[in-house]
């Protein structure tokens, strides 16, 4: 690659990327949801409550957020396809440790060793894209990206929901890894030389780049928005499957079924909004969306008991609205960033993430308590946490200049 600002890429190939990137996302992706609709099986298994449950899946955004900070010191040394085919290698072998795992302290301890590989993953997927990708179109290759996520509800979480009742919940890790391997054979065939910043990065000491990123307020403003979205969504998302069937009534065996709907349809409206945010402007589409999201965040923490087709419905427009806000959120922050900065910055914004989702997750688990008979309790105090922090991050969002592009900021009407 040259020393510009986008990789010289035609449009096929560039497809071709980000297919692939998306598929590296999604190995990933699916490797940390699939604890969440678990979470009746281990809190059974283990008898564990709700705060130790929390605190598994923060091993994970924990973990991923200590490796990101690491990494901002010296992602920018490195070619993106030398560093991403090293952390995809990482993240295989941890993930198949979870697998093996004995016992909840074992598999406490393999999903920290997962997500310090699989946080700074999603950082390189972030900046890669952004390398590749002009900014006018950047928000429809984030939700291209993104729609790893949809995958992994539509086919990924219901897969491994179906392993672990066939065979046990190690057998879901254990596909992971596998798919993981192939994963990384696709991404080493596809995967063009991305280089441009690294005379820069190694032109530069560790901790001179990493000042260079937090002297930059408009940085800070990133982090701040980041950190908001982050606790107005893994409040909520990391205990639906333990609501949904604890107080909703929802069966174990209809859980796929669920994410599976919610899958299906993001996968569609996810590429529409990224397409809207190009055309209309990111801060203002994140806008509509963000405020359209707090019906269903309080629909989903107030649910009453419910039949299936019932509850389908809610947890749909959650699942489309709540995800729906990272296409245009991603592409705003990462055009908040120079290029030469790029990697740097998008690391220590992965780290900032994954420190909020697990805080989040960490913080909904010890609001949430057990009930006499089974039920879990405050949950609806999590959802008006959750909607107050989406409000924040909707004005945050609109102190945040895009440096990289012509898109000026709008502000709400």
């Amino acid at each position: 690659m040259s020393s510009g600002r986008h990789a010289d890429l035609s449009r096929g190939r560039e497809l071709a990327l980000l297919a692939t990137l998306c598929a590296v996302q999604f190995t990933h992706v699916v490797d940390f949801m699939i604890v969440m609709p678990l979470a009746p099986q281990f809190m059974r298994l283990w008898g564990i409550d709700p705060r130790e449950f929390g605190l598994l899946v923060s091993a994970y955004t924990f973990a991923a957020s200590a490796s990101g900070f690491v990494a901002v010191l010296v992602i920018d040394r490195y070619d993106r396809r030398h560093a991403l085919l090293f952390m995809v290698s990482g993240f295989t072998v941890s993930t198949a440790l979870c697998g093996f795992a004995q016992g909840y302290a074992a598999l406490f301890a393999a999903r920290v060793l997962a997500g310090g590989f699989g946080g700074v993953t999603g950082a390189l997927i972030l900046a890669i894209v952004a390398d590749v990708v002009p900014y006018a179109r950047r928000a429809r290759a984030n939700a291209l990206v993104a729609s790893a996520f949809s995958l992994a509800a539509i086919a990924g979480v219901p897969a491994g929901l179906w392993l672990a009742a066939q065979f046990n919940w190690r057998a879901p890790f254990l596909a992971v890894a596998s798919l993981a391997v192939f994963a990384w054979a696709t991404a080493w065939r596809v995967l063009p030389p991305i280089a441009g910043h690294v005379e820069h990065g190694r032109s530069h000491g560790a901790l001179a780049r990493l000042r260079a990123v937090v002297s930059v307020s408009n940085h800070w403003h990133s982090f701040a928005f980041v950190v908001a979205l982050m606790f107005a969504g893994f409040t909520v998302i990391p205990f639906i499957a333990a609501y949904s069937v604890a107080n909703v009534g929802i069966r174990e065996a209809e859980l796929p079924i669920l994410y599976a709907a919610g899958g299906i349809t993001t996968l569609v409206t996810a590429q529409v909004i990224g397409r809207l945010a190009d055309r209309f402007g990111k801060q203002r589409v994140f806008l509509w969306v963000a405020l359209a999201s707090v019906a269903p965040i309080l629909a989903i923490t107030h649910m009453p008991r419910a039949s299936l087709p019932g509850f389908m419905p809610v947890f749909v427009a959650f699942m489309v609205l709540v995800t729906g806000r990272f296409g245009p959120a991603m592409a705003l922050v990462s055009g908040s960033a120079e290029p030469r900065l790029r990697g740097s910055f998008m690391s220590l914004t992965a780290s900032i993430q994954q420190l909020g989702a697990g805080l989040a997750a960490y913080l909904a688990g010890a609001t949430i308590g057990e009930g006499a008979g089974g039920p879990l309790t405050g949950f609806g105090a999590v959802g008006w946490i959750a909607v107050a922090c989406t409000l924040a991050s909707i004005a945050l969002a609109f102190r945040i200049r895009v440096v990289d592009g012509q898109e000026p900021a709008k502000r709400p009407a």
